[in-house]
């Protein structure tokens, strides 16, 4: 069964009923089916058949960010969208995480749900008494195979669960339609051991998973995606411990919410270092059995523009149509047009991305090939006066993923090219449609295919969409190891000048930490801090290279926020820029008269004003925007996790919102409608 964008029929069993009550949450809700759970069950199919829709998408679309399964959606730059609105990504709408005030507490919905993780354990129960019964048939690797999915599952859900909220209830069967079990089930378990919950549950679908489920495809979820997934949790956890610790965002620290419940007032965390440390160890020891087992592709350093140039492996990797043959991937998503199971990514990246740019400080960023800063050789770095120059003598990760004007965007089946853009323009700054405008002029071809017939029609794309690769196991490996033990082993060593070599940048890191000046650095990352200081060389560069490998992949605010790597916008507001419009690349912008088109500092404006910055402010275009108001982008330290809907309280409480057994998050008020305490 492919990774289907969507299951267009539900199985029996798994159809979910209204809520228990009119505004509560999913805790307690039925599976209703013309099959019960006593007759269903019953054989390695009927398991399989309710897992393949827990593969399908809960949103069909959400403009392509936050994608439940982490996969393409429909008009929108998929998953190559997904780091919009951090460093290292922006379009002209400004998020509200960045203007304190603006992000405030709803009255209803938010992050507090359920509904995924019932469906989960409505089958770890009821498919496990059958199977303890001795009533399903079929084969048992089989069978396992199902048992293990849904155990990933629920991890997968519970870990972005984690993300946003932190403390979570801990839920592992479906409840009954009865108030007071529904209330204790809402007791919020520090996120220490809701970290562990989920580590605990990937053990478990390690152990029931498959190597290779489906025959090599590279569809359905393996064990060695469990073990990526296991990398991915244990890093994310052990670096919040070390980042927050003693802070109200850590059970047992200042402030923690979680001790005014007398169910969590005792709570602390025993030998604090030792657990941190042995997330960071189960990190290592699951991303080495990834790395090792899944090379990374080849990177030809060519950018095809002529039929005749070879492909460039590295490249076709993030717009195949069929991606098991891709030695680096671990779990893919495939499309159909056929089934009309389509997305609109290769469409986005012919043009803007859906206004989804590269910011200044991310493309300054990248080392050039010499394995230096930029400032640290003027000589080498040709500047930035035109985007030809920025691709200069720089990192082939920089030169082979950013667009330039006059580039080939098209090579093959050009008559069947339907919304093509066969030539790359300058960029389209000043539009305001967000299928063909550019955000920051830094446009990127990830995602992009040069194959006409994968652009038929504007929404039919079918390209396939990575879930995990390799790469990330390495770069989760070299962090690990070092926030562990301050230095760098053998293996992490060589997975640093594999990343590196594959991108062809000089493999000796230890010369780039020698030339990297921090103070340079800050100008340029928002991951250079943390806690509102700056962090050493070694680390700042392992952190650089995540940054640069991971290009719009849709991990940077996770990786932000688990470094604690914001604080300092909290007194010093960042102008997130793209390119040197004021300089000579402002002459792409004339009418056929050879008039500017370039407008700035009224309400229609199409760029910001030069006085501004000589670099183009994509937030900062209307004389009216926030973030120009407030001069730049800002930060609260609330905003490190989503607040908790007022609904969710009073469901609970017990005529007040102070008596229900759920606590808000750090710094965010229990009144709907208002934004971060601090």
């Amino acid at each position: 069964m492919k990774l289907y964008n969507y299951i267009t029929k539900l199985c029996a069993g798994i159809i979910v009923s209204t809520l228990f009550f009119a505004c509560t949450d999913d805790l307690n809700q039925t599976p209703m089916s013309t099959i019960p759970p006593e007759i269903f069950f019953e054989s390695e199919s009927q398991l399989e058949s309710y897992v393949n829709n827990l593969y399908a998408p809960r949103n069909k679309w959400n403009n392509g960010n936050d994608q439940e399964f982490d996969v393409h959606g429909n008009w929108s730059f998929g998953t190559f969208g997904l780091d919009n609105n951090t460093d290292n990504m922006n379009n002209k709408t400004s998020a509200n995480h960045f203007i304190p005030g603006e992000w405030r507490v709803d009255q209803t919905g938010g992050e507090w749900a359920f509904e995924f993780i019932y469906k989960c354990n409505y089958f770890l129960k009821y498919a496990q008494e059958k199977l303890d019964a001795g009533k399903i048939t079929g084969t048992r690797a089989n069978i396992d195979q199902s048992f293990g999915e849904v155990y990933f599952f629920r991890a997968f859900e519970y870990f972005k669960k984690l993300q946003r909220v932190g403390d979570f209830p801990i839920v592992t069967e479906p409840l009954p339609n009865e108030m007071n079990p529904l209330i204790e089930a809402s007791k919020r378990q520090p996120r220490t051991e809701v970290a562990k919950f989920i580590l605990a549950d990937l053990d478990k679908a390690i152990s029931l998973l498959k190597d290779d489920p489906d025959g090599g495809r590279k569809n359905r979820i393996s064990k060695y995606a469990a073990y990526m997934l296991k990398s991915r949790v244990a890093l994310y956890e052990g670096t919040w411990m070390k980042y927050f610790q003693g802070t109200a965002f850590v059970p047992g620290g200042s402030g923690w919410p979680g001790a005014s419940k007398e169910y969590n007032k005792n709570y602390t965390i025993a030998n604090y270092s030792e657990v941190m440390n042995n997330f960071f160890q189960q990190c290592m020891d699951a991303s080495k059995i990834v790395a090792d087992r899944f090379p990374l592709v080849n990177n030809n350093g060519i950018l095809q523009q002529t039929v005749s140039d070879p492909e460039n492996p590295y490249l076709n990797m993030f717009a195949a149509t069929d991606l098991k043959g891709y030695s680096e991937v671990i779990l893919w998503k495939q499309y159909d047009r056929g089934l009309g199971i389509t997305h609109n990514v290769p469409i986005a990246a012919q043009t803007g991305g859906y206004v989804n740019g590269l910011t200044r400080g991310y493309v300054d960023n990248f080392l050039l090939d010499n394995g230096k800063p930029i400032y640290a050789d003027p000589a080498r770095y040709a500047g930035d006066n035109y985007i030809a120059d920025v691709r200069k003598n720089r990192d082939g990760r920089l030169w082979l993923f950013l667009k330039e004007p006059k580039q080939k965007n098209l090579l093959f089946n050009t008559e069947n090219a339907g919304r093509a853009n066969p030539v790359e323009a300058y960029p389209n700054i000043t539009s305001s449609n967000a299928e063909v405008g550019y955000g920051t002029g830094y446009a990127i071809r990830k995602g992009g295919t040069f194959d006409g017939a994968q652009l038929t029609d504007n929404g039919g794309c079918y390209t396939g969409s990575i879930v995990f690769r390799s790469a990330e196991a390495c770069l989760n490996y070299i962090e690990a190891n070092y926030e562990k033990n301050s230095s760098l082993d053998g293996t992490a060593t060589q997975y640093w000048k594999n990343l590196r070599d594959r991108a062809k940048v000089n493999n000796d890191f230890n010369a780039t930490i020698a030339a990297t000046d921090m103070s340079k650095e800050a100008l340029n990352d928002w991951g250079a801090y943390s806690a509102g200081q700056l962090i050493s060389p070694t680390l700042y560069n392992i952190r650089r290279e995540r940054r640069s490998e991971l290009m719009a992949e849709g991990l940077r605010m996770a990786d932000l926020r688990r470094w604690r790597s914001l604080d300092q916008l909290i007194i010093k507001p960042y102008h997130l820029e793209g390119m040197k419009l004021w300089g000579p690349m402002k002459a792409w912008y004339v009418d056929d008269k050879g008039v500017s088109i370039l407008k700035y500092g009224v309400v229609d404006a199409n760029v910001s004003a030069p006085d501004q910055s000589i670099y183009l402010r994509p937030q900062e275009i209307n004389p009216n925007s926030l973030v120009l108001k407030q001069g730049g982008c800002k930060w609260a330290m609330a905003h490190y996790l989503y607040p908790i809907a007022i609904q969710h309280f009073l469901i609970t409480a017990n005529g007040s919102v102070d008596s229900s057994p759920i606590y808000q998050n750090p710094y965010w008020p229990t009144t709907a409608n208002e934004g971060a305490i601090q």
